[in-house]
């Protein structure tokens, strides 16, 4: 059986049900993809082994999930509460107990980037796993002079994160990249977004401080996961059917072109003929040959 370390969809489920511990998971959605699907692709994983304790903290949505047990509205609690308010509702104690908690952040793009980091710092906890949410495609807020020397929002959340899952949609045969960006800036969405299934690009980082990424299909529906690269290879497959009907080389000699080419007189090396002889190419000219008589280098006497 295949390590989990080594198996990049094995990891990618032990960290998308908790069983491997990771404080803080970044979620990087667009609006070609959203991260929805993904949300509840990790309530799924660990409500099906145990009964969690999920944390919604909503800056957008106004509706409280069906999975959420406690809904927070930093509308109406402010943003300087919700770290206490978060902190009321989770286990005390030193040591992290076995009962799986999640506190979701539903965007992190209404925070200051000032405050972006300390917000983030409040809500990690020995007790509980932060996943949350940032929309790559919106623009960042004016940022004040004493953040001239920051990093962007993206750039600061990825340094913080220990895993990362950049979320991207699977395009259909008939679209590329460059044609999709062209209608997202139009704010034209094609239809074939937003699918149930997806392409992640899975950072996962380590103690020691390396960082493995990985690039797999999820598909939330069957709560399954494959290496992009796998599926590339198979559509890439050639068939004998695929060749049927075109236009190909043939570089194989029949025995009537070898013996044709055994037939014609090239120059020859001495060196075949005499042991150590040399190797200067001898050739006849012909009184019908071309050559230079002021060149020296071209008179054949």
């Amino acid at each position: 059986m295949a390590s989990s370390s080594h198996n990049p969809c094995i990891l990618l489920k032990r960290t998308l049900s908790l069983a491997d511990p990771s404080a803080f998971i970044l979620n990087c959605d667009s609006i070609s993809q959203t991260s929805h699907y993904l949300v509840n692709e990790v309530v799924h994983n660990i409500s099906s082994q145990a009964t969690p304790t999920i944390i919604y903290i909503a800056f957008e949505n106004l509706n409280r999930p069906t999975y959420a047990t406690h809904f927070i509205d930093v509308n109406e609690v402010g943003i300087a509460k919700v770290a206490d308010t978060v902190g009321a509702l989770l286990p005390t104690g030193g040591s992290p107990t076995r009962e799986k908690n999640l506190v979701i952040v539903d965007s992190l793009n209404h925070i200051a980037l000032s405050n972006l980091g300390s917000f983030v710092s409040s809500l990690v906890n020995p007790h509980c796993t932060l996943l949350a949410t940032l929309h790559k495609d919106l623009p960042e807020q004016q940022a004040s002079r004493e953040c001239d020397n920051y990093p962007s929002a993206e750039t600061l959340l990825q340094y913080m994160a220990t895993s990362i899952l950049d979320i991207e949609p699977c395009l259909p045969p008939n679209m590329d990249e460059e044609e999709l960006r062209s209608s997202l800036d139009k704010f034209h969405i094609p239809k074939s977004l937003n699918n149930p299934t997806f392409k992640v690009t899975f950072t996962n980082k380590r103690r020691s401080g390396r960082s493995v990424i990985h690039t797999l299909i999820v598909d939330t529906v069957k709560h399954s996961y494959e290496l992009a690269s796998n599926i590339a290879e198979e559509s890439e497959l050639e068939t004998p059917e695929m060749l049927q009907g075109l236009t190909t080389f043939n570089l194989s000699t029949s025995a009537k072109q070898k013996e044709a080419k055994d037939q014609v007189a090239l120059p020859f090396l001495e060196a075949q003929s005499e042991f150590a002889g040399g190797t200067a190419i001898v050739y006849e000219y012909e009184k019908d040959d071309d050559y230079d008589e002021e060149d020296p280098y071209e008179d054949p006497f």
